[in-house]
Formats: C-alpha cells, structure tokens, sequence
C-alpha cells in the first residue's frame, strides 16, 4: 500500500502546479569529523519529510556493514501511513563504533536517504559519504571482485597472442555443446544430403569434409565480423537481425528448403550462375553450390545462434576497451572453428560412411525436408505465442505420422506409433509446464524504473538479461530454473527481468550501464551496489548457478 501511495503521489506531481524546492534546498547536508567520530545533520525544509524506511548508514572497510541499528537515531512519526522525519536528522557515529567495526584501517562512511515534499513530489534517493582516506588496500580489495567475462578479457589483455588464440578455440569447443551449435547440425547434414544427390555420385570423405569446412569457415567468418562490429560500435548485429520480419524472411526459407527436399521442386542457382562459376573450378565440382553453402553457414551463425556466453562476451569486452579488433577478431575466428569441430566430424563421417547412391536418398531427403520444417518452427517460437508453436509442432509430427502409415513399411509404421505417441508426451510435458511453479518477476524497461527499485528493496536482487530468440535464455527457463533447490534460493531475492527482444533504445541503455553485450545475462545486486563476484554471463546449470549465487 506504500509503495501505491509513493507512486500515486508521484504521477500527480506531474501535473501539479506548484514550485518545488531543489534538492540542495529542500535537504540541507553537513557531515564533518570530530574528535569522537563522525557527525551526520540533515536540515528539512518545513515543507519535506525523510522515510524512516530509506534512512541507512554503512561503514565500508574490507566490507560494507550496515550499522543503522547500532546507533542512536530521532524517533520517526507518522505522516499518512509513513513513518517518517521532520525538521531534522542528527546522527553521530562514534569512533568507538568504527574500530569496532573495520579496526584500525581506512574507511568510508556512507548515508543514505530518501524524502517527499507535502505538496506531492517525491526526490530521488540521495547519499553522502565521509572517507576517512581512500586507500590502495580498498582498490586492491574491489579489483578481486571479477566476474567470468573479465577474467577472460584479462586473458586477451595480459597473454600471448599464441595462449590466447588456443584458449579460445578450448572455449569453442566447449561451446560446440551448447544448443546454439544443434540447429546447424541438420542444415549442414541436409546440405550434404543434397549434393550426393546432384550428380548421383558416392560421397567421400574428403568431399564431405570440404563442404563442412566451407560452412564452418563462413560461420567463423559471421561471428567474427559480427564479434568485431559489436566490439567497436557497441551493437550487436545478431540482436538487430532478431526482428519479426527477419525472423519471418528466415524461416520462409527454411519451409522452402524443406519442399524441395520433399521433391515438389529444385533450389538452385540460375545456370548462367553455375557456368560462370564452374570457369573457376574444377571440371568435376560443383561451384554453384559450394557458393550456397558458405551463404548458409554466414547466415545460419547470425541467424541460428544469436546467444552470447563468457568466452564471446569476454572478446567484445575486449574489443570494445582496446580498439584492438585484430586480436579480437582473430580470437573470435579462431574459438568459431572450435564451436564447428562438431560439424566437420559429421561432414567427414557422412563422406566415409555414407553407402552408394541409390532410392534410399529419397527417404533421407524427406526425412531432413521434416528436420527443416522443425528448424522452421523453432524460429518462429521467438515471436509467436508458446501454444502456437506447440500446436505447429504437433502437426508436423503427426502429419509425419500420417505420412508413413500409408506409405512406409513395418519399420516406418513402428516410426509412426512413436511420433504419435511423442506428440502426446509433448502435449502433456507442455501443459505439465505451464502449470508448474515458476519464478515471479517484476519486468524493468529503463535505467530510472531500475535505479528506484534497487534503492527500494529490502531483498538482495537478481535481474535477468532475457530475450526470446536467446537459446540459452530458454534453457535457463526450462533447466536451472526449475530445479527446487535454485527456485527455494531465489525466492530469496527481489527478481527483475529486462527482455531485450526488441533491441529498443532503452534497452540498448540498460545493457550499456552492465556493459553487456548480449543474454543472457544475471546481474546481483546487495545493499544497493552490484555484486560483481556474482554476475553470470551464459548459461548455467543448477549446481553452477548454485555454487556461484551463495559465494
């Protein structure tokens, strides 16, 4: 009810008329040194009150310590369900205290209030600090506190140039894990799926490798210009290419791709394209596609894989407070070959192991026409209602059903059953999901809505960086916030959430103020300041975001 009225009376603050005090006049503030300790006076226009609520005082040494109830402070009244200061506010901290509290070492001394006019306005949280000195020792204490993303941007800062570009294709190989990596796996398989059947030749080992290392180097190449981009300009070009339109554009042409590979009609480049292209080449390959492919995987790294974890945020970083686009650029390139390892295993094992030519191909190419109607789907779950998709999906497993019952044999009916069956497990997992527990978070749209509730919490804060079309996001939603030990330990926190799906300018603000490059993203905040030690960047399972949330 407080918290209506604060509101209630701001917005009619805004249309009244009155002249209002500034804040230097309206709270007059001394602090000063004595010999017995320090000395806090607040003088109140007759016209403003302070929340006894939003009074605190912290003596910061190694540590913050909120000592507010340990000294002697004006017995507050009541104002209109409030209790609150008038007139003035006199509050001594005594040396005693201190050295009880942070011993004989440097300290600060921070108080913090927060006041109302009668006539309707209410200011701004406020605070004032005494430093007795500020010391190395507290610089030292404050540059220990880093999170994940500077401890990989001190890599770039401070290793060789050899360490750094092994250390980054280590993170790309443990980023190949992650479900940004999974979609491209049915693109490039369908990709080689296709060329087998071009010219009814064998594949081989090392035809399958190229093709996968045209593709992976075209997505190291996206990654690398957007990774740079991004650093320097300070957007992210993935982010921008997340709009309903583009997504839209995308997904049209995965639908496209999946008819063609139904046989209802051929994707390819005009022949005039293909001669001229085949100039350049070998009398035996196939440039036209070759072509097609290195704009597949350019697209499917911006398009497929738009989700940011230490190891990229940690590069942009760099980037960004360098200038250095070089070296980060390269470290980028270099981890992009990493997260594509995975890709040429399975464009080397499709050429060695793949049998002859033969109708069998018609099969595999149906079977990956559903796999591209399923990516399809995928992405249109970032702008379309869950139960939308949901129904989208079960339609294609069911008409896949459908489909081999009447034509397929004994095995492709056994398939059927369990399409059909699967279909009704993810109806009932869908529906289980939807009444499951989940978390209760309060959504922040700018800078100011943020600053008001951090100064207002009483509970320690997380905030989550949240977008629609990030798949880590996705899986923070469905994995670690669903475990009962995680959701028992936020239930500890005020929870925020700043979806950045849109890339609006207030969101661009708020990603700028946590120096972020991209979700998902958990920032912690305690007594009003940000938590560093806390602060995670990419997904995180339930034991990994338990054991760095109770640091």
């Amino acid at each position: 009810m407080k918290y209506i009225l604060l509101i209630f009376i701001f917005i009619s603050s805004l249309f009244a008329s009155e002249d209002f005090l500034n804040p230097e006049d309206a709270f007059q503030v001394k602090i000063e040194k004595k010999d017995t300790g320090v000395e806090f006076n607040l003088v109140l226009d007759k016209t403003i009150y302070v929340y006894d609520e939003f009074f605190k005082v912290y003596i910061i040494g190694s540590k913050e310590i909120d000592i507010t109830k340990e000294i002697d402070i004006q017995k507050p009244v009541n104002y209109h369900e409030f209790v609150v200061h008038f007139d003035k506010l006199n509050v001594f901290v005594p040396n005693q205290l201190i050295k009880e509290k942070v011993g004989d070492g440097n300290y600060e001394i921070r108080f913090e209030y927060q006041g109302c006019s009668k006539k309707g306005l209410c200011y701004s949280p406020m605070n004032i600090s005494y430093k007795s000195n500020l010391t190395k020792k507290l610089k030292n204490i404050e540059s220990k506190i880093v999170t994940e993303t500077d401890n990989i941007t001190q890599t770039l800062q401070s290793g060789s140039i050899w360490l750094v570009l092994i250390t980054f294709f280590g993170f790309g190989l443990f980023l190949a894990l992650t479900p940004c990596i999974f979609p491209m796996i049915p693109i490039l398989s369908s990709i080689i799926v296709q060329h087998s059947n071009s010219d009814g030749k064998k594949m081989s080992a090392s035809r399958g490798f190229l093709l996968s290392l045209i593709y992976v180097l075209s997505m190291s190449i996206a990654y690398t210009v957007a990774g740079v981009l991004a650093g320097l300009f300070g957007a992210n070009i993935q982010v921008m290419l997340q709009n309903t339109y583009v997504i839209i554009g995308f997904a049209s042409v995965f639908v496209a791709l999946a008819f063609s590979m139904f046989g209802y009609f051929e994707l390819a480049l005009p022949t005039s394209w293909q001669t001229a292209l085949n100039k350049t080449s070998d009398n035996n390959s196939k440039s036209g596609g070759i072509f097609g492919i290195a704009i597949m995987g350019f697209l499917s790294a911006l398009i497929v894989g738009p989700c940011v974890a230490p190891p990229l945020a940690g590069a942009l970083v760099y980037i960004g407070q360098t200038g250095d686009a070089v070296l980060g650029g390269l470290a980028l390139f270099v981890m992009s070959l990493g997260m594509g390892v995975p890709l040429l295993i399975i464009g080397l094992g499709a050429g060695k192991y793949m049998p002859k030519p033969g109708g069998w191909m018609m099969v595999v190419s149906k079977v990956f026409g559903v796999v591209m109607l399923g990516v399809a789907i995928w992405m249109l779950d970032k702008i379309l209602p869950s139960f939308v998709t949901l129904i989208l999906y079960v339609i294609l497993f069911m008409g896949s059903a459908f489909y081999l019952i009447k034509n397929g044999n004994q095995f492709g009916k056994t398939i059927a059953a369990i399409l059909m069956i699967s279909s009704m497990v993810f109806v009932k997992m869908s529906v289980d999901e939807a009444n499951s527990k989940k978390l209760q978070y309060i959504y922040v749209h700018s800078i100011q809505e943020l600053n008001m509730i951090v100064a207002h919490s009483k509970k320690p804060i997380m905030i989550d960086f949240w977008a629609t079309w990030c798949v880590s996001c996705i899986e923070f939603d469905k994995v670690t916030f669903k475990d009962k030990l995680v959701l028992n330990e936020l239930s500890k926190y005020t929870l925020l959430k700043v979806d950045v799906s849109k890339n609006t300018k207030e969101d661009k603000e708020l990603m700028k103020r946590f120096n972020l490059f991209g979700p998902p993203a958990m920032i912690f905040f305690h007594n009003g300041k940000e938590d560093k030690s806390k602060r995670m960047i990419g997904f995180k399972n339930p034991e990994e975001f338990l054991k760095i949330i109770n640091k």
